[in-house]
């Protein structure tokens, strides 16, 4: 697979780590002045489901915290410009190329996936629905109007943009969930991955849900001019068009 070695402007930040046992669940004023630089890992080590479960219930929608729970430990942080500017992006090219090319698909955003069976839960920065069979469950769903996570699929592709490295198993949360397919996007370098039949992720060089490769996205989100979103997106939606014929 192609990767790219174009830098992003932002450095790792060393996370803080919160050593167990921890003896409460902390307020939000506590969680916000310990988040309050972005994209710096707060990290709980050793807590439990009903911690993460009851941490998360405590966050307004809209609060800006991301919270990743692996089983053990639990990372809380918020997310920066540069966060926040390729994670659209990446939304961007997906809803574009899914729309040229008339692929049936549905974006659910930052949903919080918190599972009981698996006792994980994490928010992607972007995860999508492509199996009709989860299209058609969604849709039943929403048509009932549950607001009940339960009621629906785990997503099929989710887009993970780190700034900082990880503190907790992502890969291993997003195996439990079965989640078939991961971008990552690391340090200016785009990875694909599909889940094997072992529970892990192996790296590959298209998309199975895009006709895309790793270093056509990299090309658009890295290489490509960004600083207009809707001539970025004219330019790809013309190249798509041309490929096409």
């Amino acid at each position: 697979m192609t990767i790219a070695t174009t830098p992003t402007t932002s450095e790792a930040l060393a996370p803080l780590e919160i050593p167990g046992p921890v003896a409460r669940v902390p307020s939000l004023e506590e969680l916000h002045r310990l988040t309050e630089v972005p994209d710096r890992p707060v990290v709980y080590r050793g807590v439990t489901w009903g911690f993460y479960r009851q941490l998360v219930d405590s966050i307004p929608q809209g609060s800006g915290l991301h919270v990743d729970y692996d089983g053990r430990d639990l990372q809380v942080m918020t997310k920066g410009l540069d966060h926040e500017d390729f994670r659209w992006l990446f939304g961007l090219f997906i809803a574009v190329v899914t729309e040229e090319l008339a692929i049936p698909y549905k974006g659910l955003g930052e949903t919080t996936w918190a599972r009981p069976t698996i006792a994980r839960g994490l928010e992607s920065d972007q995860c999508y629905l492509f199996a009709p069979e989860k299209l058609a469950q969604f849709t039943a769903a929403r048509r009932r109007g549950s607001r009940d996570i339960a009621d629906y699929p785990n997503p099929d592709l989710a887009v993970e943009v780190d700034i900082s490295r990880p503190e907790v198993d992502r890969a291993a949360i997003y195996a439990a969930l079965q989640v078939v397919e991961i971008w990552r996007f690391h340090g200016g370098q785009v990875f694909m991955e599909r889940l094997t039949s072992q529970g892990t992720y192996e790296a590959v060089v298209s998309s199975g849900f895009l006709p895309v490769q790793a270093e056509d996205v990299r090309r658009w989100v890295v290489d490509e001019d960004t600083s207009d979103d809707s001539t970025w997106a004219r330019r790809l939606r013309e190249e798509i068009r041309w490929r096409q014929g």
